[in-house]
């Protein structure tokens, strides 16, 4: 690969290659950990003579999370806030909201740690060269992983930014730099370019 700063490009044989320097990779493998910790083990942990199918079949959460970032992670479903996007009114919505949160969350939870995880086991494995720059490959399911990452990343970033429609990206470019967001929102400008040529290459 031609090693794009930022950009992902299709590998031989299939999957997606990104050059990546010393800070970008420190970066990202932070992000990562934060946005771990954020999604959190995901309920209580199961007792060590706990029937593992009962721990297969534990219910999750019925509420939404209270965290602005955690509701863009795990949103409720039937529709808006009024439940017209399901035909429902605002009572069956919640009921049907929480019962599917209750059967789904902990699974979306535990998927989406593994997608952190594979983005920090996968920046932990490489090699600098001598300019301090790297060559990330990633193949199989690493591209799937790290896509999911990357959107979970930039809905995290983008609920502490307040940010609702992407055409207010074009306001983020113009802050000042003297903004206490800056670096947050160049953080998700840079997110959103190794998203987009990510998929590109797939």
């Amino acid at each position: 690969m031609s090693g794009h700063p930022g950009m992902f490009e299709p590998i031989e044989g299939g999957g997606a290659a990104v050059a990546l320097d010393e800070i970008e990779v420190s970066i990202l493998r932070s992000l990562a950990v934060q946005l771990l910790e954020l999604i959190g083990p995901g309920g209580p942990e199961p007792a060590e003579d706990a029937d593992p199918l009962a721990a297969l079949f534990a219910d999750g959460p019925t509420e939404p999370p209270s965290d602005p970032a955690l509701a863009r992670l795990f949103p409720d479903a039937y529709g808006g806030p009024d439940g017209e996007d399901a035909g429902l009114d605002p009572d069956e919505r919640k009921a049907y909201a929480a019962e599917f949160r209750r059967f789904t969350e902990n699974d979306l939870r535990t998927r989406k740690r593994e997608d952190a995880l594979a983005v920090v086991h996968s920046l932990d494995a490489l090699s600098p060269a001598a300019d301090g720059r790297a060559v990330l490959e990633l193949t199989g399911e690493l591209p799937m992983r790290w896509l999911g990452a990357l959107n979970d990343l930039r809905l995290t970033i983008a609920a502490r930014l307040e940010i609702t429609e992407d055409d207010e990206s074009a306001q983020l470019y113009r802050l000042p730099d003297d903004d206490p967001r800056k670096p947050m929102v160049m953080a998700y400008l840079w997110l959103g370019g190794l998203q987009e040529t990510l998929i590109e290459t797939l």
